[in-house]
């Protein structure tokens, strides 16, 4: 299993917040595997622990939020990946964001692309669970910024 995880930790990924409306509260959590799936239909796909709190909404909220942060977003994602976070709405205070108009998740400003989505299919895939989603609407891109990368457990 370490060799694994020190395999893995050779790819570099791009660090995403993913964000849900409940009814109480917003919840988010840091992700290290969204990507696009396919461009017509435009699909994108997020694996999520299977037994993580936002994981359980996603299986009763269908639409929810990606904002994919930017190289200076750095302390965003550690907040939204330490254990026992408070809500969203919180770990935002400060920080540049809006409420997304199609999903009703909180979307973070200032990253490289944000895009608010509606899950279509969810499939088991061991300790995980993958989420495929329809793009409703792309909020923003700037290409002006560089991505944060995840690479050797580190965010570079």
């Amino acid at each position: 299993m370490n060799e694994f995880v020190e395999a893995m930790a050779q790819v570099v990924t791009g660090v995403t917040i993913v964000t849900v409306k409940d009814e109480r509260d917003d919840v988010g959590v840091t992700v290290s595997t969204f990507t696009s799936l396919s461009l017509e239909p435009r699909l994108v796909m997020v694996s999520l622990d299977s037994t993580g709190y936002l994981n359980e909404l996603l299986l009763r909220r269908d639409r929810w939020a990606a904002s994919v942060l930017s190289a200076g977003q750095k302390a965003i994602a550690s907040r939204f990946a330490t254990a026992g976070r408070p809500g969203a709405r919180l770990l935002l205070a400060g920080t540049p964001h809006h409420r997304g108009a199609l999903s009703e998740a909180l979307v973070v400003d200032g990253g490289v692309t944000a895009l608010e989505v509606e899950t279509v299919k969810v499939v088991p895939a061991g300790d995980h669970t993958l989420f495929i989603a329809k793009v409703l609407g792309i909020e923003y891109v700037d290409t002006s910024v560089l991505p944060l990368a995840r690479y050797r457990s580190r965010y570079r």
